[in-house]
């Protein structure tokens, strides 16, 4: 009798460490997946933060240069399909674009001293590099979380409970092949 209750108990208690580990295995999966998700709302905000401040450049420089209209339009173009880009691969790319347009509206704004001068022009430029700063900062932490999470899921045994709840490798947030490349602007 006694030899048989050693035995449920060791039993018991193997269960009940299978379980345990189960679930901390499980939770660790939820705060990895959560800190991602947290990563790349910081990622967002910085990225719409970018986005609210072009109209107000374009507008302080358009001033200045009127006939600029074709910088102005793909500065435009390239902000509403940076503003209507949905997964992570799409808002790499159309900002990649919208930092080109953004390093061609600089390059007229070379072409202007006095507008180099003006100080509402200057404290755009002065917000929008700090806010390219931000972006980059917030990408170089959202990688970093995906990496972490990436790696977390593919080891044993969380490989196997990632499996059972449908966690899945999160997407980088990748520069564009052609970022690599210095934008050629003609005038």
């Amino acid at each position: 009798m006694r030899k048989g209750l050693i035995i449920l108990g060791a039993i018991l208690l193997i269960i009940f460490l299978s379980i345990s580990g189960f679930a901390g295995a499980y939770n660790n999966l939820v705060t990895a997946e959560e800190d991602v998700n947290g990563k790349w709302a910081q990622v967002e905000n910085q990225l719409q933060r970018r986005l609210d401040l072009i109209p107000n450049l374009v507008e302080t420089v358009k001033g200045y240069a009127a006939h600029e209209k074709e910088t102005f339009t793909l500065v435009t173009e390239a902000r509403a399909k940076a503003a209507g880009a949905v997964s992570i691969k799409e808002k790499a790319q159309a900002n990649s674009e919208l930092s080109n347009a953004l390093s061609r509206l600089m390059l007229v704004v070379e072409r202007y001293p006095d507008l180099k001068a003006n100080q509402n022009f200057i404290r755009l430029q002065d917000e929008l590099a700090g806010t390219e700063n931000r972006i980059a900062v917030a990408r170089k932490d959202y990688n970093e979380s995906v990496q972490r999470f990436n790696t977390f899921i593919k080891r044993f045994p969380n490989n196997i409970i990632a499996g059972i709840f449908n966690f899945e490798k999160q997407e980088y947030f990748e520069a564009e092949e052609n970022a690599k490349n210095a934008p050629k602007v003609k005038f």
